[in-house]
């Protein structure tokens, strides 16, 4: 009952406008907005990676609608864990779990390759119990489960104010999302880049789990890491494309 009662004061707390007259006038408060857009701004990268790689493998029509339901288990988790505040230190489980099946994706991937003997894919359990595109939806909510936890946990590092846990949610998912849609629409042009997400979700798999042991990989470091990826990726990117078109070119000679 303590919970539910803390809970339902900080939801209160988000609909006083003579306390958000107070935020949006006061020059601190715009510091720590602004400290927000940056930290979810380098939260969401790692984020929407994640959930656009999920999201790869739909139809082009699919993708955006598996990441608009996304959107709204984005929106429920972010505010059911803005209630609980100071209680998701608890919730260390979700963020192991959560890790553990990045780790799984990133196995598959480059390990089991996910084939069968055919050479076809092989669906996930997810995806034979609901379906390709359920199954997907489930998965990427199950992955804004921990997003959630890690996002709210790092506003509450800035402020305990109730207002700064709720931009800092509503920042966030706008980012996901956008972000997501971008790394789609790379991935689609720059078919290099679909391992490269891979050993970045390797990465963030890793920074998840030691989280829990409260080692906190600098959010700035791991953007650099991300930044050298894409570059290092663009680089064999285009030494590819030389290579396909020196082939093309070879080829075409012969047939001559």
């Amino acid at each position: 009952m303590e919970i539910l009662h803390k809970m339902l004061h900080t939801y209160a707390q988000a609909f006083d406008l003579h306390a958000w007259a107070e935020v949006l006038t006061d020059p601190v408060s715009w510091g720590l907005i602004g400290t927000l857009v940056i930290l979810e701004g380098l939260l969401s990268a790692d984020n929407a990676l994640v959930l656009a790689t999920m999201v790869k493998p739909l139809p082009a029509d699919k993708q955006k609608k598996a990441l608009t339901y996304g959107l709204f288990g984005a929106v429920f988790f972010r505010f059911l864990f803005i209630g609980l505040g100071m209680f998701l230190i608890k919730f260390w489980w979700i963020k192991v779990l959560g890790a553990a099946y990045l780790a799984w994706l990133v196995i598959s991937h480059f390990f089991l390759n996910g084939n069968d003997e055919g050479g076809a894919k092989k669906p996930g359990f997810l995806v034979r119990v609901f379906g390709v595109f359920w199954g997907t939806v489930i998965a990427v909510e199950l992955m804004d489960l921990a997003f959630s936890v890690d996002s709210i946990l790092a506003a509450l590092a800035i402020s305990e104010k109730v207002w700064v846990l709720l931009l800092g949610g509503v920042l966030g998912i706008i980012m996901m999302r956008t972000v997501a849609g971008f790394f789609l629409r790379l991935m689609d042009r720059i078919p290099e880049l679909e391992h490269t997400a891979f050993i970045l979700i390797a990465i963030i798999a890793l920074k998840m789990f030691a989280s829990v042991f409260h080692y906190e990989l600098p959010h700035t470091a791991f953007f650099i890491i991300v930044i050298l990826a894409f570059v290092i990726t663009f680089i064999i990117h285009k030494r590819n494309q030389k290579k396909h078109h020196m082939e093309e070119v070879a080829a075409s000679k012969e047939d001559e």
